[in-house]
């Protein structure tokens, strides 16, 4: 068989393979179950503001009387800092320092409450270079199962790196309902967009996980969000805009919740709790398609 032979015959049985299989990524424990809880995975390109967004969403979910986690998946661990004012130790911290024998650890070893009773945990990752992402994610969800601290959460929700290709990045899809992408009305981050939602409906072929839409953030106008989104096949569902005291907040470790009053920060806040009423209620998934990447690059060339 010549090597295009073997492509084309890899690729026609590509959708009958398990997922996972062929590649280096971490498969889902079906013990890995987690419960009742709704979950939602946060992604979008490195540096726009995921972190700020699952922050403040959990705090509007809390405010609505529910019961919630956040489980921060990158290695720098500063996915709930706003909401416990410091950085947390990880779940891989804390298992190193039992040797890795997790039944020695207590719950109160990883798991932190933060602002208005929010849930926070801090996977962590392996050094650079050393290990995979969804390893750490799947021993985080393995550790809160034992604990049972998932049969007391009404949601969940994944703060994920802006990594498209690594397990990390992939493992938060095998357990969350609904995945919502964060983006500006830039270029850069409606292309890293593109790619998330081909990553998303990859793994929607084999998980429950469905599109539920998209975050717009730190954008004045959404004009080239919304046109991306009507070519594909996506709804924009919160838009919040590029606001200083939303800067400021992160300076103070703190989230708009806590801030100072204003009109500008109540109407952000107001849209925090829409959003999260929102989510709550039920979206209907979105059965968007993502564009090829030379197709991606020449519908945002504008003038």
């Amino acid at each position: 068989m010549t090597l295009d032979e073997a492509t084309v015959s890899a690729l026609s049985n590509s959708d009958s393979r398990a997922d996972g299989e062929g590649s280096v990524q971490v498969q889902l424990d079906p013990a890995l179950d987690l419960g009742t809880a709704q979950v939602f995975a946060i992604y979008g390109k490195g540096g726009i503001g995921k972190s700020t967004t699952s922050s403040n969403l959990s705090v509007a979910f809390s405010k609505l009387g529910k019961r919630v986690l956040q489980i921060g998946c990158d290695p720098k661990h500063d996915s709930t800092f706003t909401l416990t004012k410091k950085l947390m130790p990880t779940v891989i911290d804390v298992l190193e320092s039992v040797d890795f024998h997790a039944e020695e650890l207590q719950i109160e070893d990883f798991v932190f409450e933060g602002y208005n009773g929010v849930m926070c945990v801090e996977a962590g990752g392996p050094p650079a270079g050393t290990g995979c992402g969804g390893y750490v994610v799947g021993q985080t969800v393995k550790l809160l199962k034992e604990h049972h601290l998932l049969e007391d959460t009404d949601v969940v929700i994944f703060d994920v790196l802006g990594d498209v290709v690594c397990g990390g990045f992939a493992s938060p899809l095998q357990h969350a309902g609904r995945a919502l992408i964060v983006t500006a009305n830039d270029f850069d981050s409606i292309f890293a967009m593109n790619r998330i939602v081909a990553a998303i409906q990859a793994k929607a072929k084999n998980y429950d996980v469905r599109l539920g839409g998209v975050i717009a953030n730190r954008s004045a106008g959404t004009d080239e969000i919304d046109r991306f989104n009507d070519a594909i096949g996506l709804k924009k569902v919160a838009h919040f805009p590029d606001l200083d005291v939303i800067r400021r907040s992160r300076l103070k470790k703190s989230t708009l919740f806590e801030m100072e009053p204003s009109p500008e920060l109540d109407a952000v806040q107001e849209e925090y709790l829409r959003l999260a009423a929102t989510l709550i209620a039920g979206v209907e998934p979105m059965e968007a398609q993502a564009m090829k990447d030379r197709d991606i690059f020449d519908f945002l060339g504008f003038d």
